[in-house]
C-alpha cells in the first residue's frame, strides 16, 4: 500500500495510481529536478510571497499570500483583530438577524458554500431558531443571473417576514472585489429593492477591496457613502483560495461555524506540506502523480468524487480551483490543463461510473472518504423475508456508503483505471481545513511542475471584455 498518513489521521492513499500499468517509481525519479524546483518555489513563496513570472491582470508584479492564511498573527491577513471582528459579527447575527443573503460568484460563493454545507447541512433553513442556536437562516444569491430564482428568493423572505409578524431583519452580504461584478451586484440591487418595496428591515455588509483613495473600488466607495460595515477581499489571494479569508469565513461567522478550528486544520496541513520529501508531503505527491498521469499516461480528466451529500460543494469548489489555476499556456508556449468533473458518491455511481469504468482511459478518479460518520443510523430488519433486502439490513448507512466506495475503487483498479483516496477521520471544521488547504498546495505544486502561473486567469478576461459592450447594446435597443 502506498499511503501518506498524518498524525491527525488524515491520509492520502495513492496505491491505485502506482499500480501495475500505472505510474512507476522511474516516473517519479525522472521528475526529481522538477520536484526540487517546485519545493524551492514553495519555500520562496512562503518567505516572500514571490512566484516567478506571476503578474496581476494589469501586468504588475503581485504577491501570492495564501500560505500565510492559516496563521492568526499580527501583520497577517488573518490577524487577531480580523478574527475578533468576524466573531463579533457572528454574535450580532445570532442576536439580531433572521435571515442572511450572501451575494457572490466564483470563489466568493463556492468556498462559503462548502462551510455552510458541512456545518449547516441541507435542512438548516427549515430548522427552528432554537435548533439553529439562534443563528439566522442563510441563502446564497448572485452566483447566477437567473431572474426566476431571485424573484423566488424575495418571495421567500417576504413569507418569512409575514410569518414572524414583525421585528424581522435581513442581512445582505455583498461580496465583490471590484463592486462591478455583474452577477452579485445585479442580484443585490434587485433583492435590496424587493425588501424596500416589501417594507422589510435590512442591513448591508460589504466584502470588497479594502483600499481607499485612488485605488478605492466602486463597492468600497458605495459602502463608505452608505455607512455599511466593510470586510476585506485581500490583496494577494485569488478568489479560489479565499475561503480562508474574510470572503469565506464571513459565512462561517454568521452560522456559528468553528472558524478557528478550520484554520487550525489548514495550519496542520501547511506544516505537513513544508517537507521536500515527496513521500511525506501529501500535496506534493498529489500534484506529482496527477501531473505525471496527465502528461505521460493521458489521464487528463479528474473526477472529484467525495462520498457524502454535504460534500458535493467541496467537489464544486475544487473544480474552480483546478480549472482556473491550471488550464493555461505553459512557459514554452504549449498548453496544459486537466478537466475537472463534479461527482458525489454514491449518487454518481448510478450516473457516471459506467463511463469511468468502460470509457476512454483518460480519467483519474479522486475519492474523498469520511471514516466515521456523524450518524449511526442503520437499516432496520423489517423486510428480512426478502433476501436481497436482508443482505444489507442491520448495516449502518455510512458503512454501506464507504463499502460502495471501496467496491468502486477496486472495480476501477481491476481495469487499470487510475484512482486515489483522501480519507478524513471525521467531517468537522479541523479536517475540512486540512483537506481544502492540501488541495491549495497541490495546485501550487502542480502549477510549478507544469510550468504555468497558477494564480492568474487571463482566459476569464476574454469574455468579460465582450460582455460589457453586448450589454450596452441591449440598453441602446430599449
Amino acid at each position: 500500500m502506498k499511503k501518506i498518513t498524518l498524525s491527525s489521521g488524515f491520509s492520502f492513499d495513492y496505491t491505485n495510481i502506482m499500480m501495475d500499468g500505472g505510474v512507476v517509481q522511474q516516473d517519479i525519479e525522472e521528475s526529481f529536478e522538477r520536484i526540487a524546483n517546485a519545493v524551492k518555489a514553495s519555500e520562496r513563496v512562503r518567505r516572500s510571497g514571490v512566484v516567478d513570472g506571476h503578474l496581476s491582470k494589469d501586468g504588475e508584479p503581485e504577491a501570492v499570500l495564501f500560505p500565510q492564511l492559516p496563521y492568526i498573527e499580527e501583520g497577517n491577513i488573518n490577524s487577531p483583530a480580523v478574527l475578533h471582528r468576524l466573531e463579533a459579527l457572528g454574535k450580532h447575527a445570532q442576536a439580531e438577524i433572521d435571515a442572511v443573503v450572501s451575494f457572490g460568484i466564483g470563489g466568493s460563493y463556492l468556498g462559503g458554500k462548502v462551510l455552510f454545507d458541512v456545518h449547516c447541512g441541507e435542512f438548516w433553513n427549515s430548522m427552528s431558531a432554537e435548533e439553529r442556536n439562534q443563528y439566522p437562516r442563510l441563502y446564497f444569491s448572485g452566483n447566477n443571473v437567473d431572474g426566476d430564482r431571485t424573484e423566488a428568493l424575495i418571495d421567500q423572505l417576504c413569507r418569512e417576514a409575514q410569518a414572524k409578524g414583525g421585528n424581522y431583519k435581513v442581512m445582505l452580504i455583498v461580496i465583490s472585489k471590484s463592486g462591478s461584478t455583474i452577477e452579485p451586484m445585479s442580484n443585490f440591487m434587485v433583492v435590496e429593492q424587493g425588501l424596500r418595496e416589501a417594507g422589510i428591515d435590512y442591513e448591508v455588509i460589504a466584502v470588497t477591496d479594502p483600499h481607499e483613495g485612488e485605488k478605492e473600488t466602486l463597492l468600497h466607495g458605495l459602502a463608505v457613502e452608505k455607512n455599511w460595515p466593510i470586510f476585506s477581499v485581500p490583496d494577494g489571494v485569488g478568489g479560489r483560495f479565499s475561503v480562508f479569508t474574510e470572503v469565506g469565513l464571513i459565512i462561517g461567522a454568521v452560522t456559528g461555524f468553528a472558524i478557528r478550528e478550520f484554520l487550525d486544520g489548514a495550519k496542520s496541513m501547511d506544516e505537513a506540506c513544508q517537507t521536500g520529501i515527496v513521500t511525506e508531503n501529501p500535496a506534493l505527491m498529489n500534484a506529482l502523480l496527477k501531473y505525471i498521469a496527465a502528461e505521460k499516461y493521458g489521464r487528463n480528466i479528474e473526477i472529484m468524487m467525495p462520498y457524502g451529500d454535504n460534500l458535493k460543494s467541496l467537489s464544486e469548489w475544487y473544480v474552480q480551483l483546478l480549472a482556473e489555476s491550471l488550464g493555461k499556456e505553459q512557459k514554452d508556449g504549449s498548453r496544459y490543463g486537466r478537466t475537472p468533473v463534479v461527482a458525489v458518491g454514491t449518487t454518481d455511481m448510478h450516473a457516471q461510473t459506467q463511463e469511468h469504468q468502460e470509457g476512454r482511459y483518460n480519467k483519474i478518479v479522486s475519492f474523498v472518504r469520511i471514516a466515521k460518520g456523524k450518524s449511526d443510523l442503520g437499516v432496520p430488519h423489517i423486510y428480512d423475508t426478502y433476501s436481497k433486502l436482508a443482505a444489507f439490513s442491520g448495516l449502518p448507512l455510512h458503512t454501506i456508503m464507504n463499502t460502495a466506495l471501496e467496491a468502486n475503487a477496486e472495480a476501477l483498479t481491476s481495469d487499470n483505471r487510475f484512482n486515489c483516496t483522501v480519507e478524513l477521520p471525521q467531517l468537522n471544521a479541523f479536517h475540512l481545513g486540512e483537506i481544502m488547504f492540501m488541495y491549495c498546495w497541490a495546485i501550487f505544486y502542480e502549477g510549478q511542475l507544469a510550468g504555468v502561473d497558477a494564480f492568474n486567469q487571463p482566459g476569464v478576461e476574454v469574455y468579460k471584455k465582450l460582455l460589457g459592450p453586448k450589454l450596452a447594446a441591449h440598453k441602446e435597443d430599449k
